[in-house]
């Protein structure tokens, strides 16, 4: 196995090696494309997008800033939106699916090191990777660890660390993230906390 193939396995590997360091480069230019457009074209920054990330649906907003390492090891299903400031370190693959959304400043870090100090001094790091389900809503300033599983129709709360998985149909929240509640029916009448909608097309 080359230093790639040990990276995308989840095996120790080293960054600078086999062509890595070339691939990240290719990548920052690329974002660094994205982040510094003009406002106004949402065409070419879809566009550009799709580029940098390895596989879309046809829906995808990614509100500039935008930092990854590869953009190749990122697939997202339909309609996915992540807010400023999102960060996907991909050195292990991130699977997103369907309907998901990223409030502003969301970091998902597949990438991690050593805990003991000379294993961690030899170079060597990995990646994990980060799995998201259907339907999930992500709020601001959240970090998602290596390895994680989050479920559908999941949502957590701004400001959790994420470090363990998360089933479907919760509400989670801090630091650990922790489970809330569940998600029932219930839910569907209210906009936010006891504030029911007065519309009727929701």
């Amino acid at each position: 196995m080359n230093q790639k193939e040990r990276m995308l396995a989840g095996l120790p590997y080293k960054a600078w090696l086999d062509g890595l360091s070339e691939e990240r480069l290719s990548s920052r230019k690329l974002t660094h494309r994205y982040n510094t457009m003009e406002p106004g074209n949402p065409t070419e920054l879809t566009a550009l997008i799709k580029k940098i990330i390895g596989k879309t649906g046809q829906e995808i907003t990614i509100e500039p800033p935008f930092r990854c390492d590869y953009g190749s090891n990122i697939e997202v299903g339909n309609h996915f939106f992540a807010n400023f400031n999102c960060v996907m370190l991909d050195v292990g693959k991130i699977t997103i699916g369907e309907n998901v959304m990223f409030a502003p400043n969301v970091s998902l870090y597949t990438a991690g090191h050593p805990v003991h100090p000379d294993s961690r001094n030899s170079g060597y790091e990995y990646g994990i990777a980060i799995t998201i389900g259907n339907n999930v809503w992500v709020g601001g300033d959240v970090v998602i660890n290596p390895g994680i599983n989050i479920g559908n129709n999941v949502v957590i709360g701004s400001g959790s660390v994420v470090t363990k998985d998360l089933p479907d149909n919760v509400i989670a929240a801090g630091n650990p993230c922790r489970i809330i509640r569940a998600v029932t029916e219930a839910d569907r009448d209210y906009y936010y906390r006891d504030r029911q909608f007065d519309v009727s097309d929701y």
